[in-house]
């Protein structure tokens, strides 16, 4: 469940994520930067498009930009959103995580042995793939490296558990799934621990496919990972971190600032109009 005042931070901080885009997109000197940019006749991407954009408005394209930014830009939001989510109720909440551990070389050896495994698709039981590692550990030799052990999201319970989150697209591609995968068992190496002490998950914001997990299709996740018991997707993540039911409100509140922000956007926009603190206040 989200607070009250967790709910009022996720508000905050997702207003001024639309506000930044807006300031970002509504110039018309950024349209003509990126016209005469392209009147160069040159993109290494393959995207220059001189007659689309020599027909369509400025307006049009500074809302067409707006949206492949919101879109790009959208996964740090969950990110912001759960670390608010979890400082509710666990201990040491941190985003963006980085630690540098020492790591034994032997491990390290096995892990690479594990993924390379995994990339000829014979399938992936990553609880099995962390017993497998733990199990060798002491027989690990004295040489050890140092490695940046990281989580887009960290927290520890009240019980000293320790959980390490990857919050990634919900449609991985074949190399994203696998480095997920090195990354989450690397964790495990670092600490000598599996579960519940260590629980290291791929966490994918939302289902693309549906309500339903048994709904989710994608082909390379589902080849490359193990969506029982590595993944938590849609609703799995976000009620883990925040009890029964925290998707749907996180989901409302994200609906809220929506149509709140509506008119906003489309008036900055399309037709140029200023907003300000002042103005925004008596609406």
């Amino acid at each position: 469940m989200i607070s009250q005042e967790t709910r009022n931070s996720i508000k905050g901080y997702l207003e001024g994520f639309i506000q930044g885009l807006i300031e970002e997109h509504k110039s018309d000197i950024r349209i003509r930067k990126v016209r005469e940019e392209r009147a160069g006749y040159t993109s290494s991407q393959g995207i220059f498009k001189p007659f689309h954009e020599a027909i369509i408005s400025p307006e049009v394209l500074r809302i067409s930009a707006f949206e492949r930014s919101f879109s790009t830009r959208l996964g740090s939001t969950f990110e912001e959103c759960a670390a608010l989510i979890a400082s509710q109720q666990y201990k040491n909440v941190k985003r963006n995580y980085s630690v540098a551990k020492q790591v034994s070389l032997s491990a390290l050896q096995e892990i690479e042995k594990m993924i390379g495994y995994a990339s000829q698709g014979h399938g992936v039981n990553f609880l099995e793939m962390v017993d497998n590692l733990l199990k060798g550990s002491n027989s690990w030799s004295g040489s050890e490296e140092r490695r940046l052990i990281i989580a887009d999201l960290y927290f520890e319970d009240n019980h000293g558990r320790e959980y390490f989150f990857e919050i990634k697209s919900p449609k991985p591609n074949k190399g994203q799934c696998l480095e997920v995968t090195e990354r989450l068992l690397r964790i495990h190496a670092a600490n000598k621990k599996g579960r519940p002490a260590i629980c290291a998950y791929f966490a994918m914001p939302y289902n693309p496919y549906g309500r339903n997990k048994e709904d989710y299709k994608h082909g390379f996740s589902i080849k490359y990972l193990d969506m029982q018991n590595q993944v938590l997707l849609g609703s799995e993540f976000w009620e883990l971190i925040g009890g029964s039911g925290t998707y749907d409100e996180l989901l409302d509140i994200y609906a809220e600032v929506g149509r709140e922000n509506s008119k906003k956007i489309i008036d900055a926009l399309a037709f140029g109009f200023g907003w300000s603190e002042s103005s925004m206040s008596g609406m």
